[in-house]
């Protein structure tokens, strides 16, 4: 079973030179400065440019692009062509190689709003996202979602995602990947939508503790698996900020050395190569240390800097 862990948005490593911008739109308002907003645009392309060339560099294959990178493109007031950029795309897309790159839009992304304009800006959102993901030449494109809102109870929301989901183009569905939550959909709900419309399960261990009925994740891992077929699944892990009531759903720094060999053990009877999406806060670091662990307290066959066999 091969493991590659990737990290998201920034590098620690490189924050100090390069970095993602934004503008808001109260910001960009005050004077409409186009020119503004194109140079933080560049700056962005810049810097990913040099993350992507920083993961080329240190085997990182496996990485989240910020949703930032082009700000102000879905608001309805800023007059931009994300097709006006397409010469920086291209540059970047060359240097991808087989780094597998994904997003995850924000919470204000919700598929399944019962406000109008709520989800006809999540259209446009998963649109911009989408193009994103074209305009790199990203193979295989994945766009991360949460079920959402629970307004009107659970099984009413479920039902909303599943028809707000119809209404999406092609092209855009089949891009979707769903991911349970810390609060309210868990493992049964998530896979429940994933099979009735086909599409990946993105299987947050960390959520899973925070959000369980009593089953046994173990359970179910087959199917989620199942649920990618022909691609590598992907897997979210995390550690609780603190093992307190208060600060567990948190995102720790670092991974949890112990906790990770343990979901490790537990996972590696289904021989399924997996990539695992660290949302830690020290981003690479954080990979880069649970790698050293892992060579001290393993015998896992380390590949490269960010991979290893089981």
């Amino acid at each position: 079973m091969l493991v590659r862990l990737g990290y998201v948005s920034i590098s620690k490593t490189l924050e100090d030179s390069v970095n993602f911008h934004n503008i808001t739109y109260t910001e960009f308002a005050k004077t409409n400065n186009y020119d503004k907003l194109d140079s933080v645009i560049k700056n962005n392309f810049k810097t990913l440019k040099e993350i992507i060339k920083y993961n080329q560099k240190n085997n990182i294959h496996f990485y989240r692009l910020t949703s930032k990178l082009i700000p102000l493109a879905t608001h309805e007031n800023v007059l931009l062509e994300i097709d006006k950029y397409q010469s920086l795309f291209d540059e970047i897309a060359t240097n991808i190689n087989n780094t597998r790159i994904d997003v995850h839009p924000d919470q204000f992304t919700v598929l399944n709003s019962t406000n109008s304009a709520v989800l006809a800006n999540t259209f446009k959102i998963l649109n911009y996202h989408y193009q994103i993901l074209i305009a790199l030449k990203i193979k295989n494109p994945i766009i991360i979602l949460h079920v959402g809102s629970s307004v009107f109870g659970k099984k009413n929301s479920i039902s909303r995602f599943i028809n707000n989901f119809k209404l999406l183009p092609d092209s855009i569905k089949k891009c979707i990947a769903l991911e349970n939550d810390d609060k309210v959909y868990n493992i049964k709900d998530v896979l429940l939508i994933c099979q009735t419309l086909k599409i990946p399960f993105v299987f947050d261990y960390h959520h899973y503790r925070c959000n369980n009925d009593g089953e046994n994740y173990l359970d179910y891992l087959p199917i989620i698996f199942n649920t990618w077929k022909n691609i590598r699944p992907k897997i979210h892990f995390s550690s609780p900020k603190n093992y307190t009531k208060k600060d567990f759903r948190s995102h720790s720094d670092y991974i949890n050395v112990d906790d990770f060999i343990e979901f490790i053990e537990n996972i590696k009877k289904y021989n399924v190569d997996v990539d695992i999406m660290l949302e830690a806060k020290a981003k690479d670091y954080a990979v880069f240390r649970l790698m050293r662990q892992i060579k001290y307290k393993t015998h896992y066959k380390i590949v490269d800097d960010t991979s290893f066999i089981v």
